[in-house]
């Protein structure tokens, strides 16, 4: 096939690992691979990371979780989504930890083992100012205490989840951490302990290491990506995807030829004009070329127009180029780096927003191990 391709270097990917195990003073990793490892390949990504210690995985879906299964992953498996009854045979058949956030949730565990003598691992999670998913840390007593009258519910973890922790001003992550806490405190004078506390993310890796506790989730770190332009970025962390595409077409035009849809660019000069052959139907942001470029043997180039959904053009001027010419749209390799985040940043997106769109017709290739 013609077209993108995803190269992962899985090599990257346990350099990073190593690098975030020991920012987080060796505290268990819970490698978070949904939607696909952020893009990047669930199975490959997660079987690399299990092949050097990693032993829990994070998930949005059941299905998200079956598949690592049916692709030989052995690991702990969180599902991080809303708790649905339905997904309890699938749990035990998968062996997969759901997460629950309300005394119904318990209900229906109660409900399920009084029916079949068994039920799932669970972690409880917290709402400590997400507003999202979660348990309300008024309600957290209450919940205890019809936990406490269910032995056997297996619930062996709890966590929340940060909403700023990746921004410059740390309070409100604080605040988050504060809330966390009371509830650890009201839930040990209430005779429980978890085995799996965890609340860190990719952000407070970064810059907040009292929220590491027994498990730290990271997902776009080990991508090779920071979160935000407002966290330090002293981990040397190298980007896993290569995006490329091919130059299919070259031909020369004349200054002032329109290219591409609605004739927004025109050349400034006599020039190049060479076709890619990946857009936007394949994850290639589309608003990225008004200040857009692709990089070849060391030198970038500037996109010339709109992003079509198939392919877009490229001004190569007096490039050293030819048709079958692989180019670098983001990543790193050995001659062209055009980090994710410099994309991120000018087009008002984020590195999650533009790793997850990639699909279509890319083709994964894996190397490194």
């Amino acid at each position: 096939m013609i077209g993108p391709k995803a190269i992962i270097h899985l090599d990257s990917l346990i350099h990073n690992y190593q690098l975030i195990k020991e920012k987080v003073q060796n505290k268990r990793v819970m490698a978070v691979v949904k939607a696909n490892a952020y893009g990047h390949g669930a199975v490959p990504v997660a079987k690399a990371l299990e092949s050097v210690g990693v032993d829990w995985f994070g998930v949005f879906t059941p299905e998200e979780g079956i598949a690592l299964r049916q692709g030989g992953v052995s690991g702990n498996i969180l599902v991080f989504c809303r708790f649905n009854r339905q997904f309890l045979p699938k749990a035990m058949e998968w062996n997969l930890t759901l997460n629950i956030t309300s005394e119904d949730d318990l209900m229906d565990l109660k409900e399920f083992h009084t029916a079949t003598g068994s039920s799932p691992a669970v972690h409880v999670k917290i709402d400590t100012g997400m507003t999202r998913l979660g348990l309300p840390v008024e309600a957290v007593s209450s919940f205890f205490k019809l936990l406490k009258e269910t032995p056997n519910v297996q619930c062996e973890g709890i966590y929340s989840h940060f909403a700023t922790a990746d921004e410059g001003d740390p309070e409100y992550a604080k605040h988050q951490l504060e809330q966390f806490e009371e509830v650890l405190k009201i839930a040990g004078q209430m005779g429980f302990t978890f085995e799996h506390i965890h609340l860190s993310n990719s952000g407070s890796v970064l810059n907040l290491p009292e929220s590491f506790f027994t498990l730290v989730r990271v997902g776009l770190l080990l991508y090779g990506a920071f979160p935000s332009d407002e966290v330090p970025k002293d981990l040397p962390i190298e980007p896993v995807m290569e995006f490329t595409a091919p130059v299919v077409n070259l031909r020369k035009v004349n200054a002032g030829t329109l290219v591409s849809y609605g004739g927004v660019w025109s050349a400034p000069h006599d020039t190049v004009i060479g076709v890619v052959q990946v857009g936007f139907a394949d994850g290639f942001p589309r608003s990225w070329y008004e200040e857009g470029c692709i990089s070849l043997k060391g030198e970038r180039y500037k996109i010339a127009g709109r992003v079509c959904m198939d392919q877009f053009t490229v001004d190569f001027f007096n490039a050293n180029v030819k048709a079958g010419d692989e180019v670098l749209l983001f990543g790193k390799n050995k001659t062209d780096s055009i980090l994710i985040e410099e994309i991120s940043e000018s087009i008002g997106s984020t590195p999650y927003v533009l790793f997850t769109a990639i699909g279509g017709r890319t083709k994964y290739i894996f190397k490194g191990l």
